[in-house]
């Protein structure tokens, strides 16, 4: 037990780092960056002007090829890999605050945070490494391969439960405004707080229904052998302009999706770290 409390202490006073707090803070504003890169794809999709992938890689990979986009692509993988640094930091002995049940959800949110910006973070790095190739392209050769043995077809299928449960735990989020307590919101002016209040729940909804779509359409995929529909966000965005009115729903979506965006600058100077 005292071995335990003692890598907890290390892990606090590495979380307590101002360094780490400085590059987690400049993170969330290269998070928000891709995703209003992200929207902008989006929208490029709803109205049937897309040739990049529409996802965040494709986001990076537009950020890329802008004057001095190497550089910004590099900085904006540093920052969220310190943003996975702290999330794990806070997953491994964060969260002290709260007691019981509620401290243990948010350590797990943590720890799912932590895989979420290594992703991007090792995505950031191959796109400047030009080691990216079309991520869309990748997700649907892998589920190919996966999918020729049954008990490959079923991870396929869990891996989407997960990416669809996921998706509707971000709505819920964003409804019930869970995100406002790892807000500074004391230190907000009423017109602030108000702001991040709108951007967050239009932000956390609109990622919620891309990453629910997706996650059902890679199940589909899994169930009809059809490694094509699991093609992660790409074909989510494009799945959902192929409905009834999918041009305006797809705008919706990514409006919402630049809320986040937005919401990502307030979080750099008013997040809780």
């Amino acid at each position: 037990m005292s071995l335990t409390r003692s890598a907890e202490a290390t892990a606090s006073r590495a979380a307590d780092s101002r360094w780490l707090e400085l590059l987690a803070r400049a993170g969330f504003i290269g998070y928000g960056i891709v995703h209003l890169l992200f929207a902008w794809l989006a929208l490029q999709i709803a109205f049937g002007t897309s040739s990049d992938d529409g996802d965040q890689s494709g986001a990076l990979r537009t950020l890329s090829a802008q004057p001095l986009g190497k550089f910004l692509v590099i900085a904006v993988a540093v920052g969220l890999l310190a943003m996975a640094i702290w999330q794990g930091l806070e997953a491994a002995a964060g969260h002290r605050a709260e007691r019981g049940k509620e401290r243990v959800t948010e350590r797990l949110a943590s720890a799912g945070r932590t895989i979420v910006y290594l992703y991007f973070a090792w995505t950031a790095f191959k796109v400047f490494s030009d080691a990216g190739s079309n991520s869309a392209d990748n997700q649907e050769a892998l589920s190919g391969k996966l999918m020729t043995s049954t008990g490959g077809r079923w991870l396929v299928g869990l891996a989407g439960l997960v990416v669809a449960a996921i998706g509707v735990g971000l709505v819920i989020y964003g409804l019930k405004k869970t995100f406002e307590k790892h807000l500074k919101t004391g230190e907000m002016s009423p017109k602030t707080r108000t702001l991040a209040r709108r951007l967050g729940i239009a932000g956390y909804v609109a990622k919620g229904v891309a990453y629910g779509i997706a996650g059902l359409l890679v199940i589909i995929a899994a169930v009809n052998y059809d490694p094509k529909k699991a093609r992660g966000l790409d074909a989510a965005l494009h799945t959902l302009r192929e409905q009834s009115y999918g041009t305006f729903l797809l705008t919706l979506v990514a409006l919402g999706i630049a809320c986040f965006g937005v919401y990502c600058f307030l979080q750099s100077r008013y997040r809780k770290v």
